[in-house]
């Protein structure tokens, strides 16, 4: 039987935020991109490790940058990325089956991590992150400024996302373009360029997810894999067209996870993700959409 405190249940309750904003800050991308062109990117983690290794390149050896100066160059770097990644390979299946451009990212993941291998190799690398890792005391409870500067990006990212898409015209074209692209195509709306950002954006925000997540896990190819799944499972939970529901669903998944983990016996980290996937079965019986989605409905 473990013994109950309120400061260890405060300290459980601060590191399943910590990994909800973890999980959130990828699951963000994963909707961009869901959310601007109806496809579900399985590449995402691995562009964001390429990005992160680009990043820790600029830092330790090509420009030994500091890690504010490299930021914006890595920025533009994943975004053009991003944009190329969709205008060379993506834009010849959109019209595909969904099957054929699941094959696609998981192809494109599997290349992504081969090269990342190839050109920093497989060792482990240290990051240095833009926050102190300097702790606070908040209810009893430890954390980290580097803890408080995740959970921090991830709200701001979300309000900022939730303003572009519903208040400026191309956010507004970006939606449009996923929902309905003939129709968008006859008002003027250049539909393959705006499923070009949403690739770019989403790069964007897996490069910004990568160079946060990478001080606490270390660097290496593998980096994001793991955190893939967690963020897939945080924006299914949420709503896979929800910026809100992505950080919502990751800090409801990592403060399950984190607190059934503690306190629930015979539940050890091997047994998190099962423990994911079952809360996520829950919340679909009751919300198929997500608790943040919106159920589309069609006249047949």
């Amino acid at each position: 039987m473990l013994a109950f405190t309120w400061s260890e249940l405060a300290q459980q309750v601060v590191d399943g935020i910590r990994d909800g904003g973890i999980y959130a800050l990828l699951a963000l991308a994963l909707v961009i991109i869901y959310r601007s062109t109806r496809v579900i990117n399985f590449a995402q983690g691995e562009m964001a490790t390429f990005t992160t290794f680009v990043a820790w390149s600029l830092m330790n050896q090509w420009a030994h940058l500091s890690f504010w100066e490299a930021f914006p160059l890595v920025l533009v770097i994943a975004f053009a990325g991003g944009v190329g990644i969709e205008r060379l390979l993506v834009r010849w299946v959109e019209d595909a089956p969904l099957l054929t451009v699941v094959i696609l990212t998981l192809g494109l993941a599997l290349l992504l991590n081969g090269l990342t291998s190839v050109i920093w190799g497989g060792a482990e690398k240290q990051f240095q992150g833009p926050f102190s890792t300097q702790t606070v005391d908040i209810a009893g409870a430890q954390i980290s400024e580097q803890d408080i500067g995740i959970v921090a990006v991830a709200v701001g990212l979300v309000v900022v996302l939730a303003l572009f898409f519903r208040f400026t015209k191309l956010g507004l074209a970006m939606r449009a373009a996923a929902v309905n692209r003939q129709s968008s195509r006859l008002v003027g709306v250049r539909v393959g360029w705006m499923l070009a950002l949403g690739w770019g954006f989403a790069a964007v925000l897996g490069a910004v997810a990568g160079m946060l997540i990478a001080p606490i896990v270390f660097l290496d190819p593998n980096m994001m894999q793991t955190v893939l799944l967690y963020a897939f499972a945080a924006a299914v939970l949420g709503g896979l067209d929800s910026p809100v529901g992505a950080v919502v669903g990751g800090i409801i998944l990592g403060l399950t996870i984190t607190l059934v983990g503690r306190y629930v016996p015979y539940v050890d980290s091997t047994l998190k993700l099962p423990v994911a996937l079952l809360l996520i079965i829950v919340v679909l019986l009751f919300r198929p959409a997500g608790l943040f989605g919106r159920v589309s409905v069609r006249r047949v």
